[in-house]
């Protein structure tokens, strides 16, 4: 056994188990091979899609309803009461 690995058993109904082997028969694979392939792809599948794109904040979410104005960072701190 290779160190990384962990040993499982499965139980299998002759049919599928008779359809495996022959299905890695007609790949030129081992049954292991097949299985091993098909855990990979089941589990590559259920892994969680990140979304391509990320979301622009150039434009505001919600549109304004009030007045522009234009206040510096100084100006808005001097209009705050700090404790």
């Amino acid at each position: 056994m290779k160190p990384h690995s962990v040993r499982t058993s499965i139980d299998l109904p002759r049919d599928l188990h008779r359809r495996l082997r022959e299905a890695a028969a007609r790949k030129g694979c081992s049954a292991r091979q097949l299985i091993l392939a098909s855990i990979e792809r089941a589990v590559a599948e259920a892994e969680p899609v990140r979304p391509q794109r990320r979301l622009s904040l150039d434009t505001p979410l919600v549109p304004s309803r009030g007045k522009k104005f234009d206040l510096a960072n100084e100006q808005i701190y001097d209009l705050i009461e700090f404790p």
